[in-house]
């Protein structure tokens, strides 16, 4: 069975990019547009990773962290913020609200998927 990664984002061609690379290291991708987006999607299905931006309209990734880590099914879900954002109290911000991993944008697919890899949940 394969696993499953929600990629929460506001930019589409980023969305695309992301979910062709994952998807070709057969991966299953769920897409949201924004924070809001992301918990209607945290329906209680299986997500054995989430990949989120910091910068969105409605509601920014770090507070969609906040509240998603708040739901009994996704507490234990690793996230990894992947944003233009490289503020180190925005940083510490983003991992305090349970972000295991940082990745500045622009990314080099390999060493994103690398990082997926280490996150995913068996």
């Amino acid at each position: 069975m394969s696993k499953t990664i929600l990629i929460v984002d506001d930019s589409f061609s980023l969305r695309h990019t992301l979910a062709i690379a994952l998807k070709a290291s057969g991966y299953e991708v769920v897409e949201a547009v924004d924070g809001l987006d992301g918990l209607a999607k945290l329906d209680g299905r299986k997500f054995n990773l989430i990949i989120s931006d910091v910068n969105m309209p409605n509601l920014d990734g770090i507070s969609f962290v906040k509240q998603a880590k708040a739901l009994p099914n996704y507490r234990f879900t690793p996230v990894i913020m992947l944003t233009t954002e490289v503020d180190q109290a925005k940083v510490a911000e983003g991992k305090a609200a349970g972000a295991r991993a940082w990745v500045v944008k622009p990314f080099q697919p390999p060493a994103l998927l690398e990082a997926v890899a280490e996150l995913v949940q068996p």
